[in-house]
């Protein structure tokens, strides 16, 4: 019964240890989702597929490199990719296809990256963005970050933190001197692009259920270990999310680009509705 009794309390201490570590991926994902579902609803029931494909040439690629590139740092071997294609039948617009050795614990792991590839892409893009072509919004959103993000901890105050970021970033960007900047307004479309194709797919969201599982598996393991050894691992574990902090502020960039995808998709629909 003791045995029992240990071994469900791994599993628990597992679970939370999980959460802790990509929580807040999974939370970005559904979401970054819920925001780019709706929107491409509305943007195809008021222009069409069109409405989808103007974006497309933009956003997908680096979708679609967000997958290619986690296939590289995990270890899979990639097959087939196609960055964009517009005429696809099946209304694909990229794909990534890759394989991985399924006795590798470490490359079934990089299926739960893999799958949220694009989320990590399309952040990096539009901070990259910022810092090439808007340096002095760049400059004052990391200042924020240096100076507000200090927790380490993933509870509900950290997660009050994606408002304060939203705000923050909105404060750099739309500024009077940004509003009659020609590189703002090249910006604001890159980053509607980007984040209008950032959301995980059926077969993305699939993969890294693969790896959530492996996660899960390894830190099980993980834990039994830590018991034989005598130290704390939940505590360890908890130290090294600080990393979450940074995850939520920098993630700002893409919920307020998504977010004003949303909305002006919306108001766009209302208006033909009302026609």
């Amino acid at each position: 019964m003791n045995i029992f009794s240990s071994f469900i309390n791994i599993l628990m201490i597992s679970f939370l240890e999980m959460l802790y570590l990509v929580g807040v991926f999974i939370f970005l994902g559904l979401l970054l989702g819920i925001l780019e579902r709706y929107s491409n609803r509305f943007l195809m029931q008021t222009f069409g597929p069109i409405g989808v494909l103007a974006t497309a040439w933009i956003g997908t690629p680096i979708h679609e490199l967000g997958h290619f590139i986690q296939c590289f740092i995990w270890g899979h071997r990639v097959t087939r990719v196609k960055f964009l294609q517009l005429h696809s039948p099946n209304g694909v617009l990229g794909y990534v296809e890759h394989q991985y050795n399924p006795n590798s614990l470490y490359q079934q792991i990089g299926n739960f990256f893999i799958g949220l590839g694009p989320i990590i892409s399309g952040i990096g893009s539009l901070i990259f963005g910022m810092y090439i072509l808007l340096p002095d919004s760049y400059e004052r959103f990391k200042a924020f970050i240096q100076q507000s993000v200090s927790f380490d901890i993933l509870d509900l105050q950290s997660l009050l933190t994606i408002g304060a970021s939203v705000f923050a970033i909105s404060e750099s960007l739309f500024t009077f001197e940004n509003l009659i900047n020609p590189l703002f307004w090249i910006y604001l479309f890159i980053s509607i692009s980007i984040s209008s194709h950032i959301a995980l797919s059926k077969a993305d969201i699939a993969g890294s259920g693969k790896g959530l599982i492996a996660i899960f598996l390894f830190l099980i393991l993980f834990n039994i270990a830590a018991g034989i050894l005598g130290f704390n691992s939940y505590n360890m574990i908890v130290k090294l999310t600080e990393y979450n902090a940074y995850i939520l502020a920098f993630s700002s960039i893409a919920i307020l680009f998504s977010t004003l995808t949303f909305f002006g998709s919306y108001i766009l629909f209302t208006i033909k509705k009302s026609k």
